[in-house]
Order: structure tokens, then C-alpha cells, then sequence
């Protein structure tokens, strides 16, 4: 129970996010954006190296000087997944005019979910990754530090729901169907977290890779996507500072609840 609440937590941010499309009448302002932005970014990062890489590479202290090995390959490993994800399917990022990936006949909001769906598939294995590490008694990973990912991951996942069902309103879909589309994007994250969970279970010797590799992921997500969109536009210094925020929220959830 314990673990099937932890992986529906990050669903219930970015479900509570999106239901900010029946409360909220305009899309939201560009300043906005780049801070909520910048604060997502802010907290993957940080779940990135103290909930997946530390304790990847406190699992791997039995090799010695090589212990950066697992940590560095499932890192490499994830950073090309996302790549091939990227490549292969069809997504617009916000406030793009030009699709990235195949070309295909889909409508731009239908894109747009693509893109966030993109995103949220590394946080999912994220924390897969971290509660197949709990379930396995791994020394490296606590009840309170998988649960600090969880939580983590839920706080920057509100805001993101508000940024994917605003915009899919404004460009007219009804407020129940922005949220739907929202929400849904978020779907993919217990998912994915619940695949992991069971992958790991059977290969738990390759745990820090498992968790090195969801580190990846995410941190090809900030560079590539949320990065950029927080510095697009007039000069503001919001998305740095919201990233701060961010990060420090993140590590200190980690440090106290770990």
C-alpha cells in the first residue's frame, strides 16, 4: 500500500494542477510560466543527484575506485533514451511553432500533451526506481527519501498541470477537456513508476544503474526542454531564482525526510 500510494502522489499534482483550468479564466502570463518553469527544473535536478545519483553510488562503494562506473553508464543510458523518445515521437514544446520529431497529422494540442507525456515518463521511473530500491531493502534508499521524491515530484508537477490545461483552453477546447488533457498527460508517470517497479524487481543487482538511468532522463528533460523555456522571451531573472527555490525545496525534503 505503501508503495502504490508513492507512486500515485506525482499523479495527484499534476491532476490538481490541471483542475486549476475550471478556477482560473485567463491563460497564464509568460512571467508565470518561465517561474513555474523554473521551478520544476529546480526540483529535478535536485532529485536528479541526492534521490537518484547519491544513492546510486552509495550502492556501488563495494568496487572501490570504480564505484562511478553504474552511476555513469545508467546516466549515459538515460540521457539516449530520452533522446530516442524525442526523435521518434511527434510533441510540441510551449509556445513553439515547429513540431520536433516525425512528421504527423496531429492536431497542436494534441502535440503539446505529447510533449509534456514526454517529460513526465523519467520522473515516473524516477520514482519506480527509488520504491523498487525501498521494496528490495536497499541501505541506500529510505522510506522517507522515496517518499521525499514523491512529494517532490507532486510539488512540481501542480504547476505544470496549470501550464498544459491553460493553454490547451485557451485555444478552445472546452475547461473539462483541457483538464482531462492535463491530467491524462500526467498519467504516464504511475505507469511508468509501476513498470519500473516491477522490472526492478527482478533485476535488483543493477539497482544503481536503474536509478542513474531515471537521473538521465530527467536531467535530458531540464537541459533540453524546461531550461530553455524559462529564458525564452524578455530578459527575466524569475526562472533563476524560481529554479533556486526549487532546488533547495527538493534537497531540503531529502535531507530532512531521508
Amino acid at each position: 500500500m505503501e508503495t502504490v500510494l508513492g507512486l500515485l502522489i506525482p499523479f495527484a499534482g499534476t491532476a490538481l494542477g490541471s483542475a486549476g483550468v475550471f478556477f482560473m479564466k485567463k491563460e497564464l502570463d509568460d512571467k508565470v510560466q518561465r517561474a513555474l518553469t523554473g521551478f520544476a527544473s529546480g526540483v529535478m535536478v535536485a532529485a536528479s543527484i541526492w534521490s537518484l545519483i547519491v544513492p546510486a553510488l552509495e550502492q556501488s562503494e563495494s568496487m572501490g575506485k570504480l564505484s562511478f562506473l553504474p552511476a555513469v553508464i545508467g546516466f549515459w543510458l538515460g540521457i539516449l533514451f530520452l533522446l530516442f523518445l524525442d526523435s521518434v515521437i511527434p510533441h510540441l514544446h510551449m509556445n513553439a511553432e515547429k513540431a520536433e520529431g516525425p512528421k504527423a497529422n496531429l492536431k497542436k494540442t494534441t502535440m503539446m500533451v505529447l510533449a509534456v507525456t514526454l517529460h513526465n515518463i523519467p520522473e515516473g521511473m524516477a520514482v519506480g526506481a527509488v520504491f523498487a530500491g525501498l521494496r528490495a531493502g536497499s541501505a541506500a534508499v529510505t522510506a522517507g527519501g522515496a517518499l521525499a521524491l514523491a512529494l517532490g515530484i507532486a510539488i512540481q508537477n501542480f504547476p505544470e498541470g496549470a501550464i498544459i490545461s491553460m493553454p490547451l483552453h485557451a485555444q478552445g477546447q472546452s475547461r473539462f477537456k483541457a483538464f482531462m488533457g492535463g491530467a491524462l498527460s500526467g498519467a504516464v508517470e504511475p505507469l511508468g513508476a509501476l513498470l519500473t517497479v516491477l522490472a526492478a524487481g527482478l533485476i535488483v543487482p543493477v539497482m544503481p544503474y536503474l536509478l542513474s538511468f531515471a537521473a538521465g532522463a530527467m536531467m535530458y528533460v531540464v537541459v533540453e526542454e524546461l531550461i530553455p523555456e524559462m529564458s525564452e522571451g524578455e530578459h527575466s531573472n524569475i526562472g533563476v531564482l524560481m529554479f533556486a527555490l526549487g532546488f533547495t525545496l527538493m534537497m531540503a525534503l531529502d535531507v530532512a525526510l531521508g
